[in-house]
């Protein structure tokens, strides 16, 4: 990188820092500005006195139009608007310290309709599910016995929440060990989308697994909050991607693994399987089933 665009890069981060941006936002906007920069010298700007607004542009739309290096097709809307996010920020940031060339924030972001959203995913099989699951163990066998311990329940409780119960990322990061109840078997679901709770009836398998968890792990935990989740939500979704990295599949590689991934998964799973859209429905919390039905185009590509 030009020793300019590094001297800028770094005062672009303390401004972050001083702002109080999450490490996270932190280090996607670093990523952001780091590719940013990149494109800027291969088109022989090297200092930032020479940037317009048509070069943003050029470079959003060079961005849209780039193949994904990590697996097939082009870069996520989510991964793009976060590019788009990274650069504004340093733009905000040249406007704040009163840079010799100032130019506004675009505000540039996709946006995508719901059907858009779900008709994009690609779900796991359920041979993938399993063999995800089965190679936690191989995921976490470097680190030493506490740690591996903690990794490795983490790892079964985002599958058993997300994929066993089909739980929203916030619902199933919400939950606390109160919300549990084992002598009905039932899993509490406090203030889910559109402020709704709900009731989720556990089966024979998902109940042992969370009775194994909270009486075998997470009450012999000594930790603060009462969450049922132990770890911070940064290091659950390193956790995950570390699995999928993992993976000696190539198709397993391919596909996104996110929480909510997981949660398109099963109820694709559970049509295969025969149940109802209605029934479904009521297991996933939708109040229409429009919502539910979008799901069945998912069959075809398992």
């Amino acid at each position: 990188m030009v020793e300019h665009y590094k001297t800028l890069q770094k005062e672009y981060l303390h401004w972050l820092k001083v702002l109080g941006y999450s490490e996270a936002t932190q280090g996607i906007c670093k990523n952001a500005i780091q590719l940013f920069f990149e494109w800027l010298k291969d088109k022989n700007l090297i200092h930032i006195t020479q940037l317009e607004n048509s070069h943003i542009n050029a470079y959003f739309d060079y961005l849209q139009e780039r193949k994904n290096r990590k697996r097939a097709g082009g870069l996520s809307h989510s991964y793009l608007n976060k590019q788009f996010d990274g650069v504004d920020k340093f733009l905000q940031f040249l406007q704040q310290n009163n840079y010799p060339k100032i130019l506004p924030p675009t505000n540039f972001r996709i946006k995508k309709s719901k059907i858009e959203k779900v008709y994009s995913i690609v779900p796991f099989t359920q041979t993938e599910i399993k063999t995800l699951i089965a190679q936690i163990p191989q995921s976490c066998q470097n680190l030493n016995n506490q740690k591996k311990e903690q990794k490795e329940q983490q790892l079964n409780l985002i599958f058993i929440l997300y994929y066993g119960c089909g739980l929203r990322k916030s619902e199933g990061l919400k939950l606390t060990v109160n919300d549990i109840d084992f002598d009905n078997k039932t899993l509490f679901i406090r203030q889910g989308k559109g402020y709704k709770d709900r009731i989720i009836p556990l089966s024979e398998n998902i109940y042992n697994s969370l009775k194994n968890y909270v009486y075998n792990f997470r009450n012999q935990t000594k930790i603060e909050h009462n969450q049922l989740f132990i770890n911070p939500t940064e290091t659950l979704i390193g956790w995950l991607k570390d699995l999928q990295k993992d993976s000696n599949s190539q198709a397993i590689k391919s596909k996104r693994l996110t929480f909510h991934i997981l949660r398109h998964t099963i109820a694709t799973h559970l049509l295969q399987n025969g149940m109802s859209v209605e029934n479904i429905a009521l297991f996933l919390g939708h109040s229409s089933l429009t919502s539910t039905q979008i799901y069945t185009h998912m069959i075809e590509q398992l």
